[in-house]
C-alpha cells in the first residue's frame, strides 16, 4: 500500500501542469500561423503605419513564452522556444510537398494561383523567418527573466512592465533580423524597417502587458482546477 501511494505521488509530481500543456499546444499552432498571416499588410489606424499580420500570432508567442517563464522558469520557456522549430520545420516540408504535387484539373486556376502565391516563399524569406524567430523569442525570455531578478516579480505592475520591455526589444530585433536577411539588396529597406520597428514596439507596449497579465491569471486558474 505504501509503495502504491508513493508511486501515485511520483506520477502526480511528474505530470505536466494543465496550463503548460494547453499553452504548448497553442504555441505550436501560432508558430505555423504566423508565417501564413505575414502575407497581409495591416494598416494601424489612425496612423499610416503598416505591419505584417503575422505579428499578431507572434505577439501570442511572446506572451506565452513570457507567461511560462513567469510561472515555470526561464529554462522551461527556452525549451518551448527551441521545440517551436519542430512545427516550423514540419510545416515547411509539408508546404514544399503540397506545392510540388500536381493539382487536380478540376481546381479553379485563380484559386490555385492564390494558394501558390500565399504559400510560396523565396529561400531567403524561408531562412529569415526561423532565424528571427529563434533569436527574438530567446531574447524575449532572457530579458523578461533578467528584469525579474531573484524575487517573485513584484506583482502585476512589475509583470506588465517587464513584459512590455522584453517584447518591445525582442520585436525590434526580430524586425531587423528578418527584414535584413529577407530583403537587403532587393530594394531599399530603411522605410520598411523603421515602420515595422515602430509598429511592433507600439503594439508591444499597448497589448502585451495586458495579454501577459491575462495569460498568467488564466494559467493559474487552469492549474488550480
Amino acid at each position: 500500500m505504501t509503495d502504491a501511494i508513493a508511486n501515485e505521488k511520483h506520477m502526480a509530481a511528474a505530470a505536466m501542469p494543465r496550463a503548460l500543456f494547453v499553452y504548448t499546444l497553442l504555441y505550436g499552432g501560432m508558430t505555423v500561423l504566423a508565417g501564413v498571416l505575414a502575407f497581409k499588410q495591416v494598416r494601424l489606424v489612425p496612423s499610416d503605419l503598416a505591419v505584417e499580420a503575422g505579428i499578431f500570432p507572434y505577439l501570442l508567442l511572446v506572451v506565452i513564452s513570457s507567461t511560462l517563464a513567469q510561472l515555470y522558469g526561464q529554462a522551461r520557456a527556452n525549451l518551448l522556444v527551441i521545440w517551436g522549430f519542430v512545427p516550423l520545420a514540419i510545416s515547411a516540408l509539408l508546404i514544399f510537398l503540397v506545392l510540388g504535387l500536381p493539382a487536380s484539373p478540376d481546381m479553379d486556376a485563380t484559386r490555385l494561383g492564390a494558394f501558390e502565391t500565399v504559400l510560396s516563399s523565396t529561400p531567403r524569406i524561408m531562412a529569415a523567418g526561423p532565424a528571427a524567430y529563434g533569436v527574438s523569442l530567446l531574447l524575449n525570455v532572457w530579458i523578461f527573466a533578467r528584469l525579474r531578478g531573484t524575487g517573485d516579480g513584484g506583482g502585476t505592475a512589475s509583470l506588465m512592465i517587464r513584459g512590455a520591455i522584453a517584447s518591445a526589444l525582442s520585436q525590434a530585433i526580430d524586425s531587423v533580423i528578418f527584414i535584413t536577411l529577407a530583403f537587403y539588396g532587393e530594394f531599399p529597406i530603411t522605410n520598411l524597417l523603421i515602420g515595422q520597428v515602430i509598429a511592433k514596439v507600439v503594439l508591444s507596449i499597448v497589448l502585451v502587458p495586458f495579454l501577459i497579465t491575462g495569460g498568467v491569471a488564466f494559467a493559474r486558474w487552469l492549474d488550480a482546477r
